[in-house]
């Protein structure tokens, strides 16, 4: 009887022992899962989790004094944060929709401590008044891919891309590199092009916009064009785009001072107008259209030798090339240079506009060689340096790998309904 008892204390025991293990086991469990850390989050250079985040967005009418006295700074420290960081950051200059970060203590005060203004994606500016106030200019982290795109023309370029869903950046791109060589407000229903370019990526899944085009190849009017990005100036780490040939794209002069428009009137010398009783009014200039606004550029690097209104001309300006050359752009909204300043081709030298004698919202440019106006599109325009003997080994070279790859890009076929 007695080992009986003695058997059932022993069981008893070992019952209870293992209850207590585990319910210890479910305990700690229990700590332990209660007790796991929040993931570290970093943005801007900061540890977030260290404080009050408080995101928004500068809205019209904010100002950066305002924005921190809403927070619970004076306006003897915004005076002192704004005039120690002048050099580097403007206050007055934070535009409205633009994102803001400021970061907060996380004591029952809430001061705030750092504010953070996103210029874009990708650039921004750190203000930091905790102790010392410091103010620096960054840039996020970004990755580049490579991408590839082909496409027909059926009405413009920009309805290509925006029917094929691409980045509307790409064609700008383009549209420079084959600005001196392509009229764009003249293409015909298919011509083609194929790609290579690089995006960029925030955090590996935010576009951040177009890097650079790699390479194109663009054919209009049944003429292939192809178009290399290589380094021509080591020294200042330059590159320009060159055919295969090693011949430079660039021209002297763009073939419009206008992206994307359209001309609605020529250089004519036998113009007749059914206004003036169809008399012969001869027009020296091509114009062309554009909405009110829309930025014109010069078309080649020189010195601004007038920019005023005068009569029939409006607002206009015009640039002094070389010893041979003069162009000049009427009927603008605004000027956007002045008289004496150098600019570089493809500058905005001012807008669209309607002042002067005309009927509706263009840019009239008129073309000078030798003093005399003439029609820039029959005129035999220099081009720009070619590539240097020493470094076309080195093109050929960088280019034959990349043509074949342009070469296998396909063509994405038309749509019955989009052909012409």
């Amino acid at each position: 009887m007695k080992q009986i008892s003695y058997a059932l204390l022993i069981s008893v025991v070992i019952l209870s022992c293992q209850k207590k293990k585990k319910e210890t086991i479910v305990n700690v469990s229990k700590i332990s899962k209660e007790e796991k850390a929040p993931p570290i989050i970093t943005e801007f250079g900061y540890v977030l989790n260290d404080f009050n985040v408080v995101k928004d967005t500068i809205r019209p009418g904010d100002s950066f004094g305002a924005i921190m006295d809403t927070h619970g700074i004076s306006r003897t420290k915004v005076f002192e944060i704004t005039n120690t960081i002048k050099d580097t950051f403007n206050v007055a200059k934070i535009q409205a929709g633009k994102p803001y970060t400021l970061l907060k203590s996380k004591d029952t005060t809430e001061k705030a401590q750092v504010f953070v203004y996103q210029n874009n994606k990708i650039d921004y500016t750190v203000i930091d008044f905790r102790d010392s106030i410091i103010a620096t200019k960054n840039k996020k982290p970004i990755t580049l891919v490579e991408k590839k795109a082909s496409g027909i023309i059926t009405s413009s370029l920009m309805q290509t891309f925006d029917d094929m869903d691409l980045n509307f950046l790409v064609a700008y791109n383009m549209a420079d590199i084959y600005a001196w060589t392509i009229d764009f407000t003249r293409l015909q229903s298919g011509d083609r092009f194929k790609v290579i370019y690089t995006e960029k990526f925030i955090d590996d899944t935010i576009p951040a916009g177009i890097d650079q085009i790699k390479a194109s190849y663009f054919e209009h009017r049944s003429k292939p064009m192809y178009a290399y990005r290589f380094m021509d100036d080591s020294i200042h780490n330059s590159s320009d785009y060159f055919d295969e040939e090693a011949n430079n794209l660039r021209r002297a002069f763009l073939t419009a001072p206008v992206k994307f428009s359209r001309i609605s009137s020529r250089y004519n010398l036998k113009r007749r107008i059914k206004y003036y009783g169809n008399k012969v009014r001869p027009h020296r200039g091509t114009d062309f259209a554009a909405p009110i606004g829309t930025p014109i550029l010069a078309t080649s690097d020189g010195i601004v030798t007038k920019s005023e209104r005068r009569g029939g001309n409006g607002k206009y300006v015009k640039i002094r090339h070389n010893a041979t050359y003069d162009t000049q752009y009427l009927h603008m909204s605004k000027q956007a240079v002045k008289v004496g300043q150098f600019v570089k081709q493809g500058d905005v030298i001012g807008y669209i506009g309607m002042t002067g004698n005309t009927g509706g919202p263009h840019v009239c440019y008129r073309f000078w060689k030798n003093g005399k106006e003439v029609d820039p599109f029959k005129q035999d325009l220099p081009s720009s340096k070619p590539l240097s003997d020493s470094l076309k080994p080195a093109f050929y070279k960088y280019i034959e790998p990349i043509k074949a790859e342009l070469d296998s890009i396909p063509f994405k076929p038309l749509k019955p309904q989009e052909i012409l």
